[in-house]
């Protein structure tokens, strides 16, 4: 019995051995023939070669569009020219503030900083500022008389501020344009932007195309959200404002633009310096342009694209402290 099933086992091991050595040989023999792949393949030449047409067809528009479109600098030239005069003086803020500013303007095509500092002569800080600025700009400075600054403790509507620096960039600008030659000297537009408020980059945008004088809203001034012309029928009929809506242009500084022609042909157009609380701006604008001739921008004047931020003051009680202890800041870092 023993015999006999031992035998059977050895008949089956003998089986699966050759039925392995079968199956071993076989996979063997396969690894050498070619395998026919061809109904794999042509999906994928046809989605290569179909590929390849589609970019050469791109290649083709590309090069086509680079015949037409007219060099970048002759897009960029061809644009009117702003002039932003921003007047600045030195405090603690001032760095921090002309930093934000000119990265601002780094975003605004054909625009020229004319940055008047009001000090007797320029600053170092200044100076570095505009060279490393990747800006085109003019730097020149004029000290406001002692009489009209303000002084520690005055609230900042009690003198008109800036007259003086604003006026300075209008003379260069009158100067400059006058010694250029061609029809495009006169071609452009003239923006007051002080240092310490906030612009859209829309905002250059929409006054590039002003003709005469251009207005819009400004945002969180005069105590109030904003304050803007009111518009009706396309023309500015009045002005919505919280403080003397009588005076000839009641518009913040940062409200309006002009054009490069009409500060040449006005030549005496400039801002007093000792004019009332709120009446500077319209110092100017009396000598250039009437109501009925103000152009409303920001889709008539209905969107807010400037806002009349300002910075806090910095409180410097512990640097003080420290001062006193020899202990204050190095005053070597340009803050």
């Amino acid at each position: 019995m023993a015999t006999r099933m031992r035998l059977k086992l050895k008949t089956v091991f003998v089986l699966y051995f050759m039925v392995s050595l079968m199956g071993l040989v076989y996979a063997l023999m396969q690894l050498g023939q070619r395998c026919d792949c061809t109904e794999h393949d042509l999906p994928k030449d046809r989605t290569i070669s179909r590929l390849r047409g589609e970019l050469h067809r791109l290649q083709e528009q590309v090069k086509k569009a680079e015949v037409t479109r007219p060099p970048r600098q002759a897009l960029k030239s061809a644009l009117p020219t702003v002039f932003v005069i921003t007047p600045t003086y030195a405090r603690f803020v001032q760095k921090a503030e002309l930093t934000r500013l000119s990265q601002t303007f780094l975003h605004v095509p054909q625009l020229h900083w004319v940055l008047v500092e009001d000090s007797p002569h320029k600053t170092p800080l200044v100076g570095d500022l505009l060279a490393q600025s990747g800006l085109t700009f003019t730097h020149l400075h004029t000290p406001t008389p002692k009489e009209r600054k303000l002084q520690d403790g005055d609230p900042s509507w009690l003198k008109p501020r800036g007259a003086e620096q604003r006026n300075e960039g209008l003379r260069w600008l009158r100067e400059d344009r006058r010694a250029q030659q061609g029809a495009d000297a006169q071609q452009g537009v003239v923006y007051f932007a002080d240092d310490d408020n906030t612009y859209s980059l829309q905002l250059f945008e929409e006054m590039r195309s002003t003709q005469r004088v251009s207005v819009w809203p400004v945002g969180l001034v005069g105590g109030m959200r904003y304050e803007r012309p009111v518009v009706e029928g396309g023309k500015v009929v009045r002005f919505h404002t919280g403080w003397r809506p009588s005076r000839p242009f009641p518009l913040d500084m940062a409200g309006f633009a002009v054009s490069l022609k009409a500060v040449l042909a006005n030549r005496d157009a400039c801002f007093d310096g000792n004019a009332p609380m709120g009446f500077l701006e319209s110092s100017f604008l009396q000598g250039v342009v009437t109501m009925e001739e103000l152009e409303p921008k920001a889709d008539n004047c209905s969107k807010v694209l400037v806002w009349h931020t300002r910075t806090e003051k910095p409180k410097m009680k512990r640097e003080d402290t420290l001062q006193a202890q020899g202990l204050g800041s190095d005053t070597a870092v340009e803050v």
